[in-house]
Formats: structure tokens, C-alpha cells, sequence
């Protein structure tokens, strides 16, 4: 079993994707920050209580916070075997404190990072080139999956569509927050030769073998 493992990966590269085979291969959930704060909010417990209030003044629910809501999550059955941190560590002081809860159980293995890496520019296209059908919501791309007819659905004929935060502006703010975010994590793992990248800008089966090869390594150190 891979135990404890942190995705890591920029806006589009397929992260979301690769979670969601690697639960379904090994039968571990999924760990996602943003689906606990909204877990506890709408379940109106204690800690749920305390983000609703923090998140109305229009503050950012502080690590002490995420930490306890993790550790809750964490404590849960289905997470005995192992599990996929999503969004989570996030900065440095999450990570130690993962490291350190993670530690006192003996029987627990320690998390490994694996970062699916895709070149700025390729990312650039598949965020600022997707377009979607406001009627069948088929997904197309303009640079590397465009449609027969420019942005127009083969399907339907309509007017395809672009989000306004696949924009290039936004991507580049949203770049810029990942790597001031994630620079420390990674080194956090890195200096503990728990962690590896593997090559995101290949076919999904690819990138998802790439990912339980890496595994498999960082597990038999």
C-alpha cells in the first residue's frame, strides 16, 4: 500500500485526474481541505462553527484550525491504509506538523510527495485554450483539441465558451501563488528523500504509472 501521499502539481496539470485512479487503484480516499472546511460547516460542528465565524470577517481559517479538521479526518477508518492529501500540507508549518502527528503513531508511515511536472507554456495552453458548450458541456481546447468549426461545438452549433479565470492573467497570478506556496514543501520532502517528480505531459495511463512507479521507490527506501 503507498500509504500517506501528497500530489503536488500546478494549476492543469492533471492532479485531480490522477487522485481519482490512484484511489480507485488502491482503495484509499481522498483528503481535501476545501471538502473538510465545507464538511464541518455544513455538519455545524464546533471546529465548523469556528471557520464559518473567521470566514465572515472576512479572515483565512488559520493552520491551528486546518491542522485539527485533518487530524479528525485523518483518525477516520478508511484512512488507516493510507490515504491522498489534496490541497494539504499547503505551507511549511503544515508539513512539520503533519510530520509530527503523522509520528505518533508508530505503526504510521511517514507521507510522500510525488509532483507531476508539465511545462509552463504546455499548461498556459491547456488553461487558456479550454472552451466548453453551454448546452452539452463538451469540453474543447483550442490549441491542442479545437473544434471543426472555430468556437463553435461540433455537437450543437453553439457558441462555445471560456471561463473568466482561464484567462492568462489569472493563470499567471494563480502560478505565482502555487510556487511562493509550494517551494518550501517540496524542499521540506525533498531534503528528506521523500520526494520525486515525474513527467505530467504524457498520456494519463503514462503519467499514472510514472506516479506508482515513483511510489514504489519512495516506499522501498
Amino acid at each position: 500500500m503507498p500509504g500517506p501521499v501528497l500530489l503536488l502539481g500546478a494549476p492543469g496539470v492533471g492532479k485531480g485526474t490522477q487522485a481519482q485512479i490512484l484511489m480507485s487503484e488502491f482503495g484509499i480516499p481522498q483528503i481535501s481541505t476545501g471538502d473538510l472546511l465545507r464538511d464541518h460547516r455544513a455538519r455545524h460542528t464546533d471546529l465548523g462553527l469556528l471557520a464559518e465565524d473567521l470566514m465572515a470577517q472576512g479572515q483565512l481559517v488559520p493552520d491551528g484550525l486546518v491542522n485539527k479538521m485533518v487530524a479528525d479526518r485523518l483518525g477516520q477508518p478508511d484512512a488507516a491504509r493510507g490515504f491522498i492529501l489534496d490541497g494539504f500540507p499547503r505551507t511549511l508549518p503544515q508539513a512539520t506538523w503533519l510530520d509530527t502527528h503523522l509520528g505518533q503513531n508508530a505503526s504510521a508511515k511517514p507521507v510522500v510527495a510525488v509532483s507531476i511536472q508539465v511545462d509552463y507554456d504546455e499548461l498556459l495552453h491547456r488553461i487558456t485554450g479550454r472552451r466548453t458548450c453551454p448546452v452539452c458541456r463538451t469540453i474543447y481546447n483550442a490549441f491542442s483539441n479545437p473544434p471543426k468549426a472555430t468556437g463553435i461545438c461540433d455537437l450543437e452549433g453553439a457558441q462555445l465558451i471560456q471561463r473568466s479565470d482561464d484567462s492568462e492573467e489569472v493563470f499567471r497570478e494563480r502560478m505565482k501563488t502555487f510556487d511562493l506556496q509550494t517551494a518550501p514543501v517540496v524542499e521540506h520532502y525533498r531534503a528528506q528523500g521523500r520526494f520525486q517528480e515525474v513527467n505530467g505531459d504524457q498520456s494519463v495511463d503514462q503519467v499514472t504509472s510514472a506516479i506508482t512507479s515513483a511510489l514504489r521507490q519512495l516506499r522501498s527506501k
